[in-house]
């Protein structure tokens, strides 16, 4: 992935994972829970790809 003005964070949860992630303020931009670890980050980056497309980055 290319570096974006976007943060992120996986969190272990007791019926999965838990994702979040966050625009250069701070703010959620796309949040979501799925079973595996990997859905979770491939989750995350397709949010980063689908935000930095509506910002036009």
């Amino acid at each position: 992935m290319s570096e974006q003005p976007f943060a992120y964070s996986l969190t272990h949860a007791e019926s999965g994972w838990t994702w979040c992630v966050y625009d250069e303020d701070g703010a959620t931009v796309a949040a979501g829970s799925v079973y595996s670890q990997s859905d979770a980050q491939a989750a995350v980056e397709a949010s980063i790809r689908l935000a930095a497309q509506q910002l036009g980055a």
